[in-house]
Order: C-alpha cells, then sequence, then structure tokens
C-alpha cells in the first residue's frame, strides 16, 4: 500500500485521516504539532468530538494498523507517496493574512520531501498560494523542480462540522495539479481515497478561487438579508415571512439574518480576496454590515431599557453556531466586548462548555440559581439544549432577544417578557 501524510490532525484533518485509512488502499500518518494529539491518537481515540462516524473510523484505522500519528513531519513527508496538509491559514486582529502555521509545515515538508511524491493542499488559501508561496519554498528547501520531480495538488476541503464524514462522500471534490500530470495523479488519489464524484479545474489557481469565492457568496448573502432585516423592522413587516415567500422563486435563494457571522470560514476567507487587491465593492463592505450586527443587536436592548448600567444579560451560545464547539470569531465575545462598554454584567450559558472554559473570556457562567437575576437575554448560538428552554425560570427577565429567530415567540410573550428577534418583531 501507499503510504499518505495528512499534515494536521484538527477538525478535517482526523476525519480525513480515518477514511483514508479505512479505504484499503493506503497506510496513513497523521503528523501534528501537538504532543496530545497526537498521543490521543495513537490510542485509537478521537480528540474531535460530536463529528459522527470520526471514533468509529479511527477505532478501526487503529485496530487495523493502517493509521499512526507523529510529531515528526519532516520524518513521515520522507516515507511518503502522497501529502495532504489540512494546516489553518487564519488572520491577525487588524485582518492581515497569516501564514505561520502553514509556513512553519511547508518548511517540514521541504526538509522531507522525495523524489517523486504528491503534494496536496486542501487549506484554503489565496489563489497563487500554492504554487507561488509553497511550490517555491519547497523547491528551495529540497533542491527538487516542481512539475517533474514533484507535483502539486489544491483541492479545497469543502465539509461541515458534525457532518464531515458524510460531506466527504456527498459534494463533489474539486481536484487540480501544476500540470495535466499533477491533475492525474490528484485525480487518481481521490478516486482511491475517497470514491467520490469528481471536478476537475483548469489550474491550482482557479480551484483556490472556487474555495474563497464559496465563502464569500454565502458572506454577501448574508449581509443583504441581514441589511434587508433592519429594513424590514423598520416596516413593521417580519423578514422570516418575506424569506419563505421569496425563496419559493427558484432564482432567490436569501439565507438567514442573525447578530453575526461566526466561525473559521465566512468571516475569515473574504480577507484573502480583500488583502490581495479586491478593496472596495460588495465583499468589503458585507463584511462590516455583517461585523456591525452586533452594535445593533445591542442597540435594540439598550432602545428598551433606556440605559444597560448594572443590567445582568445572558448570552445564550458561546459557540459561533449551533451544536459545535468552536469560539473562532463568534459573535458571542463581539457581544460581550460591547455590552461591558455599557457597563453589563455578563452571563454566558453553553452546554458545550465548562464553567471553568467559559469563564476564561471573562464573563460570569450561567447558574440556574441567576435566573432570577436576569434582566435581558440574547440568544447567540442556538444549540439543541434551548429547545426546551424554560423562560418561566427567568422571572425579572424583561426582553429576549433572539438573534437567530428560532425561539418561540408565543411561549415568551405569554410571560409578559418582550420578545425580539432580527427582522422579527
Amino acid at each position: 500500500m501507499k503510504t499518505v501524510t495528512v499534515v494536521g490532525l484538527g477538525k478535517i484533518g482526523l476525519p480525513l485521516s480515518a477514511v483514508f485509512a479505512n479505504s484499503g488502499k493506503f497506510h496513513v500518518i497523521g503528523a501534528d504539532v501537538n504532543n496530545e494529539v497526537v498521543d490521543t491518537v495513537n490510542k485509537g481515540i478521537s480528540h474531535i468530538k460530536n463529528e459522527p462516524g470520526l471514533e468509529q473510523l479511527l477505532y478501526d484505522a487503529w485496530k487495523a494498523g493502517t493509521f499512526r500519528a507523529t510529531t515528526d513531519t519532516t520524518e513521515a513527508v520522507k516515507k511518503s507517496d502522497v501529502v495532504v496538509v489540512i494546516v489553518p491559514v487564519l488572520i491577525k486582529e487588524n485582518e492581515e493574512i497569516n501564514y505561520q502555521f502553514i509556513d512553519s509545515a511547508v518548511e517540514d515538508i521541504g526538509r522531507g520531501i522525495q523524489k517523486g511524491t504528491l503534494v496536496i493542499f486542501e487549506t484554503t488559501l489565496p489563489a497563487g498560494d500554492t504554487r507561488n508561496r509553497f511550490g517555491k519554498r519547497i523547491e528551495e528547501l529540497s533542491g527538487l523542480k516542481l512539475g517533474t520531480d514533484f507535483h502539486l495538488g489544491y483541492s479545497p476541503e469543502r465539509v461541515y462540522s458534525n457532518r464531515i464524514i458524510q460531506d466527504l462522500k456527498t459534494y463533489p471534490k474539486i481536484v487540480s495539479g501544476d500540470n495535466e500530470k499533477g491533475l492525474e495523479l490528484v485525480s487518481n488519489f481521490y478516486k482511491d481515497a475517497l470514491n467520490c464524484d469528481l471536478l476537475p479545474v483548469s489550474s491550482l489557481e482557479t480551484a483556490e478561487f472556487t474555495k474563497v469565492a464559496e465563502s464569500v457568496y454565502r458572506d454577501v448573502n448574508i449581509a443583504l438579508v441581514n441589511e434587508l432585516a433592519i429594513y424590514a423592522d423598520t416596516l413593521g413587516i417580519n423578514i422570516t415571512e418575506v424569506i419563505h415567500a421569496a425563496n419559493s422563486e427558484p432564482y432567490s435563494n436569501l439565507h438567514w439574518p442573525g447578530i453575526g457571522v461566526g466561525g473559521h470560514c465566512i468571516p475569515v476567507y473574504p480577507y484573502f480576496f480583500i488583502k490581495k487587491g479586491l478593496q472596495d465593492g460588495l465583499v468589503t463592505l458585507s463584511r462590516e454590515i455583517n461585523d456591525s450586527m452586533v452594535n445593533y443587536a445591542v442597540s435594540l436592548i439598550e432602545n428598551h431599557f433606556h440605559s444597560l448600567e448594572n443590567r445582568n444579560i445572558l448570552i445564550l451560545g458561546l459557540s459561533f453556531r449551533e451544536n459545535v464547539k468552536e469560539v473562532t470569531k463568534s459573535s458571542t465575545l463581539l457581544l460581550i466586548d460591547e455590552l461591558k462598554k455599557k457597563g453589563v454584567d455578563v452571563y454566558v450559558d453553553d452546554p458545550q462548555f465548562s464553567d471553568q472554559e467559559i469563564a476564561s473570556f471573562n464573563v460570569k457562567p450561567f447558574k440556574e440559581k441567576d435566573a432570577k437575576d436576569m434582566d435581558a437575554i440574547i440568544l447567540q448560538a442556538f444549540h439543541d439544549e434551548y429547545k426546551k428552554l424554560k423562560f418561566e425560570q427567568f422571572t425579572n427577565c424583561k426582553y429576549v432577544l433572539d438573534g437567530r429567530n428560532k425561539l418561540d415567540k408565543q411561549q415568551i410573550e405569554k410571560l409578559g417578557i418582550v420578545y425580539r428577534g432580527i427582522g422579527k418583531k
């Protein structure tokens, strides 16, 4: 069997490794800088929770001896026919692109790569980075020639947390290569590794651009509906009803409004265009609109109470979205900052996180005994647990802001509490 090294054993890298290792075609080495992660997966145990099917796949691969992990990326690459890179590219506080982690991984790859190796990047990247930033660096470190001695591919991840295994089988896999031979190698690998539909494109750059464009589309769409929701509110029109009606037309696909956009993808990847030259227009404006939704949400509450000084406000959901344990770019973090500026005592509840984890964000973990003291509640992430939330316990609560338009409006209003959604009174 051929050997594949997957560099990065995070939320996508570990499921990829497990699927590859269960294909019957490959021996897989998972490379990660985190010793604890490596130790855990080398026991057949997943450190990624709430990912259906992952724990069993990982255990099966571990038991069959087709998967192991290491912290020595260079040594793993030396033994590999294929290297798949899924190390995150993030943005800094000033929205500049942060290549720190993937640059380090590429250094390790360049020191270990052998003649004939195929290196495939799945990390979302600005167009041109696979070839110009990473391909050239691997050439410099290895002395090998791109396109002849080794080949590059780019095949962006297109999966969704809590359904990654399913999505790997469902979505077409975009594939590209440094040249015709590279594309052939990449295509053959994914046919064997995933047995899914392939969508070849003409160049590495086209594939990179496509993945960023997918995220930008969603960001722009959400910004549009957020803007429409605010406007609808001024006219007394329920935006939820509008969306249902509008989307009955086949060419309309309005997303849903909300307090903001979080996660690794949608609020991050537009900057891969913005910081590379697309500075004016819808992409930038959409980021501004979506980031402004937190201020809008707080203003609704402030207008009700006139002053938020010394108010107790509970935020439901630390996570950026429902049923995941992930705080990256979560709107809750922005809400915390904005509410504290107003003199609010901020409480946070999230069943995905421990009290200690919540407290690390300099807020008070919510306890049942605190319910009677809450002046207002903000729903940020609609976890399944909140479907049965008893608002009767919040005896002093005067205002509920439904930041995802998911709560039972009638139930809340029957208790004498003011309900307000985003574009929905």
